[in-house]
């Protein structure tokens, strides 16, 4: 609604055009505070030139930048010296340059900015008048300014005096049809919200009613639209489908002041109080562009009308919307990283965070909160398209992080199922012994659950959304194929094991038996033996490693039959090893030998030979020998016919030949132990001999005949002479039993000690015999023993000095000494023959 001069409202006019003209118009006194002159902004320069402060004139001086769609914006138009910054200082509190009422000349210059007084959320641009002396038949600023006005403002004020009305150019009839025309241009059939045309007509002071004004100027505006130029497809487009009309006149301002101020104050409440019938800024005047963006999208229309180009406001909004999206993505993209940072590390460590979920999904959801409540003001497609791309953006640095830990997890769990799944199958060995393979399903089974699981829980962790739960389905499916490899390399590995537990079984059971054929070759079925033992311990293999297979559960038929095949070459291979132990150099000499005393020193019986002169010892060494050389052959190459088990059809793998194996000695070899094993027989062979000949050993007749001849009468004293008979069967019988008991060593070491005692005795007895015949010695220290020998030794006698002049009389006392040994010597000489 509008005042008049009557004081009474016209309404607005939505289609009609018929203005309805109030009785009465609104007078007020000022009384409202002004702002500071520091608070506007020359927007454009009279050079076109576009400020770059608008931005933080939003943000600091209008505080308007948080406003969000919670403002508006309102422009004024008319001819130049009409009071247009007049009008806006006084209903909006504004500190807009006046003209000097002293001077007829411009007072704004390009276009200024300013928020109104009072916290108004109203942004208010004033125009630079039209049909200004100064840039005179130039309209280029003209035309750019009411364009650029027309596309900013929710209201465009058009001052004009009301002598103006019904006049064209007077009125800006002209310019206003080239405004509406490009304005068809610029929105066209999408245009998103009307634009409220507020005449406000100066210095009513004729008796001409408003209402009569209003429908001239409607009339005017009819016919003007009715000449556009109309875009192809809007030829029956309406003034009231892009524009309202609305019409408010005020008294004169120096003849009816008080009137004037009535009316502005009445004037002004229509653009303050939003309870009011007549408050102007509707919804449906609404740019929507939110405030934060207002700067850039105001500067983006300028550089457009500038250039000339074509100007699509619809176009514009949603760059702008395209510009805010981004700068809003990316303010609301660094708490989002710095929320990761400290995790990226540990995660490309290898770690595994079990928080990364947790925080990330925090972190994306409050940075979509503050993306939506920001951006969600722009453009609704612009806005979602931008939110779509952010939320992928986020979504993708989260993956892409996660991936990281995913495969982490990925490779941490494939290393434990390894582990672990070899550490259970090894003590499931241990504990069960035979049965080690048992229950591999379930044993190796139960560590991929438990691996499963954990890796599940570390990919839950990470879902930031429903839409991200299966975000990994491509790993979880590596895992599963990781997971098989892994279990198909533990059953490998488990069969490695068994093949080795089995061979080391058979092996050691073969050894045994293998060493008892071989120490038995004269048998004509050694290779019989070994050849049975070696089926017997490979049937049993063959039954322990089918029940492994069946709880490894190798299933598969090829897999089965080459385990088969391996167990039996390792078999063979051991069975071969284990002969060529059996037949190395001094194995096979021993056994020989061993063959060759079996026959040359026991007989049939097994009895040990006693060589007499009779027997024939050259033929019987002949024969053993030759038995014994009969045997290299033997042992020289295995004889495999015996055995059931190699006749079987690929009972080796194939390309595996066993007859290279079955030479265990070879032709020079063969030869060389022939000639060391006869070099040992000869020796066996003159030990034979010595023994012979010792037996053999006899005195010659001629030496009995002697001595019968010469001890004739020595043995008839001893046959006639019972004393001597005695001695001589007690000595014969003593030699006797000392030579059968083979003591003659103790018995002469026994009469060695003897006689040293005896002569240590003896020595004794005379030196004290010395000692008593010698008067002078008597005196004389006695003879002392070393301390460091207890028996009685000569040579442990220590003797004193002797005084001066006794030298002689020792000499005497040697030499009595020695006659009275030789007395002794011949006493006991002759109490041997007494007593013989």
């Amino acid at each position: 609604m509008a005042a008049t001069s009557d004081n009474q409202t016209v309404p607005e006019l939505h289609g009609t055009m018929k203005p309805v003209v109030p009785d009465t118009e609104h007078r007020i006194g000022s009384g409202f505070p002004l702002q500071s002159k520091l608070t506007r902004l020359q927007l454009v320069d009279e050079e076109q030139q576009f400020s770059d402060k608008l931005s933080d004139y939003m943000q600091q001086r209008w505080q308007l930048s948080t406003a969000g769609f919670d403002y508006d914006v309102v422009a004024v138009f008319g001819s130049q010296s009409t009071g247009k910054s007049t009008l806006l200082n006084r209903l909006f509190g504004t500190r807009f340059d006046v003209m000097d009422e002293g001077q007829r000349q411009q007072t704004t210059r390009g276009i200024w900015a300013d928020r109104g007084t009072d916290g108004m959320p109203v942004l208010i641009m004033d125009v630079e008048g039209t049909d200004g002396r100064e840039r005179g038949e130039n309209q280029d600023f003209e035309r750019k300014s009411a364009l650029f006005s027309l596309a900013m403002a929710e209201v465009l004020l058009v001052n004009m005096w009301e002598t103006m009305v019904g006049l064209y150019n007077g009125a800006n009839m002209g310019l206003l049809k080239t405004v509406m025309e490009v304005n068809l241009q610029l929105f066209g059939g999408g245009r998103e919200g009307k634009t409220l045309i507020y005449f406000v007509i100066r210095d009513h002071v004729s008796p001409t009613p408003l209402e009569n004004l209003a429908k001239t100027l409607c009339k005017d505006m009819e016919r003007i639209w009715a000449e556009l130029s109309k875009p192809s497809g809007l030829e029956t487009a309406e003034l009231s489908d892009y524009f309202d009309l609305k019409f408010v006149s005020l008294p004169h301002k120096l003849l009816q002041p008080e009137e004037f101020e009535e009316a502005a104050i009445g004037l002004r409440r229509q653009f303050t109080d939003k309870d009011s019938k007549d408050y102007v800024f509707r919804p449906a005047y609404k740019r929507q562009v939110p405030a934060d963006g207002f700067a850039h999208y105001a500067q983006a229309v300028w550089e457009k009308v500038v250039s000339n180009k074509d100007l699509d406001l619809p176009t514009q909004q949603e760059l702008l919307a395209q510009y805010r999206c981004d700068e809003i993505a990316a303010a609301a993209l660094e708490p989002f990283r710095a929320a990761l940072e400290p995790l990226r590390p540990r995660v490309r460590a290898g770690e595994i965070v079990d928080a990364l979920g947790s925080v990330g999904g925090a972190a994306r959801s409050q940075a979509i909160k503050e993306f939506d409540e920001q951006a969600a003001r722009y453009h609704a497609a612009v806005y979602a398209k931008k939110r779509a791309a952010f939320v992928q953006a986020l979504d993708g640095e989260l993956h892409a992080l996660a991936l990281n830990q995913v495969k982490n997890a990925l490779a941490q769990a494939t290393e434990t199922f390894s582990t672990e799944g070899s550490q259970v199958l090894e003590d499931a060995a241990k504990n069960d012994g035979d049965d080690a393979g048992k229950g591999f399903a379930e044993v190796v089974g139960s560590v991929r659950r438990r691996v499963r699981a954990w890796f599940d829980k570390v990919v839950a962790g990470l879902a930031v959304d429903e839409d991200s739960a299966g975000a990994f389905a491509a790993e979880t499916r590596q895992l599963e194929a990781m997971l098989d490899a892994t279990t198909a390399k533990l059953r490998t590995a488990e069969m490695e094991r068994v093949l080795e537990q089995l061979r080391r079984t058979t092996r050691e059971t073969l050894s045994e038996e293998t060493s008892d054929q071989l120490n038995s070759p004269g048998s004509d079925g050694m290779w019989a033996g070994v050849m049975g033992a070696f089926d017997t311990a490979s049937q049993r293999a063959d039954e322990q490693l089918q029940r492994r297979m069946e709880r490894a559960e190798v299933a598969d038929g090829d897999t089965r039959r080459r385990l088969e095949q391996r167990l039996h070459r390792g078999l063979w291979e051991d069975l071969v090893a284990l002969l060529r132990e059996e037949v190395a150099d001094q194995m096979v000499l021993l056994r020989l030998r061993g063959a060759l005393e079996d026959r040359f020193r026991y007989d049939a019986s097994g009895l040990p030979r006693v060589w007499r002169p009779t027997d024939d010892i050259d033929a019987h060494f002949a024969q053993a020998r030759s038995s014994a050389q009969a045997l290299l052959p033997l042992f020289s190459r295995i004889d495999p016919t015996a055995s059931r088990v190699l006749t079987v059809d690929a009972y080796f793998p194939s390309g595996f030949d066993p007859t290279p194996t079955l030479t265990l000695i070879s032709g020079s070899r063969l030869r060389d132990l022939a000639r060391r094993f006869g070099r040992e027989a000869d020796a066996l062979y003159l030990e034979a001999k010595r023994a012979l000949v010792a037996t053999q050993s006899h005195v010659p007749p001629w030496v009995l005949v002697l001595l019968v001849l010469l001890g004739w009468n020595e043995a008839m004293t001893i046959l006639f002479n019972p004393l001597y008979l005695v001695l001589t069967a007690l000595v014969a019988g003593t030699a006797l039993v000392l030579h059968n008991l083979r003591l003659w060593g103790p018995a002469i070491r026994a009469v060695s000690g003897l006689a040293n005692v005896a002569n240590d005795h003896v020595h004794n007895l005379l030196v004290e015999a010395v000692n008593r015949t010698d008067p002078a010695r008597n005196n004389a220290p006695p003879l002392r023993r070393s301390r460091s020998h207890q028996g009685p030794r000569s040579d442990d006698i220590e003797l004193e000095p002797l005084p001066e002049g006794t030298s002689s009389q020792l000499s005497l006392d040697s030499e009595d000494v020695s006659s009275r040994n030789s007395s002794s010597e011949r006493l006991h000489s002759d109490a041997a023959i007494t007593s013989k």
